[in-house]
């Protein structure tokens, strides 16, 4: 077993889901394959996720790794990305669509709903044992541009790099010692608290 992924489980204050302890953004990819079949039942599983008026705004558009759109991809990329992401098996482009379907009129939720989507697509990561890296670090308008996103109609979240996991020592610093630092969160109290009547 990985020695990241112990170190990495969340350390909760009830009893979550262990899906969703064990899951983590790493740096480290063995930059092993994946397969159409596993990433579409990860596209499968974000399909299922609740949306404000059942849109499904949602929007994957992926690569594999030495395809040409990942390298282009890749070097849309900021330089704090650059020395791991490359190791990652597929990189997906998340966006959304900003109308709504049925009337054309702004759809307020659409970047909310995708994300729910994400949540749904990475759990199932990682249960099939594949792991995401979220990425914001990257020149939007170029990878916009690759992608022939028109920004009026659809926009552009984030960038998701999808592997398996690898070693923390196939890093280097300081990415190395980030693998190897546990995961915490603010405390409970201070995201949630009963509404006081």
């Amino acid at each position: 077993m990985n020695a990241t992924i112990a170190i990495k489980e969340a350390r909760t204050e009830h009893d979550v889901h262990p899906l969703i302890r064990q899951r983590f953004s790493p740096r480290a990819f063995t930059g092993e394959p994946v397969s159409d079949q596993e990433l579409l039942t990860l596209f499968e599983a974000a399909a299922w996720a609740p949306s404000s008026m059942n849109e499904q705004p949602w929007r994957f558009r992926y690569a594999l790794r030495g395809e040409a759109p990942f390298e282009a991809l890749m070097r849309s990329l900021s330089g704090g990305n650059l020395p791991w992401a490359p190791n990652g098996a597929a990189i997906v482009a998340i966006s959304g669509m900003k109308h709504h379907a049925r009337n054309g009129q702004p759809n307020a939720s659409w970047g909310f709903d995708t994300g729910i989507a994400v949540g749904n697509l990475l759990l199932q990561a990682t249960a099939a044992g594949l792991y995401g890296h979220l990425l914001g670090g990257f020149d939007h308008e170029r990878a916009a541009e690759l992608l022939r996103i028109d920004a009026e109609s659809e926009g552009l979240i984030c960038l998701l790099l999808l592997g398996r996991l690898g070693e923390a020592e196939m890093l280097q610093e300081p990415y190395r010692t980030r693998e190897r630092t546990p995961r915490v969160r603010k405390p409970l109290g201070e995201v949630a608290a009963r509404i006081s009547g």
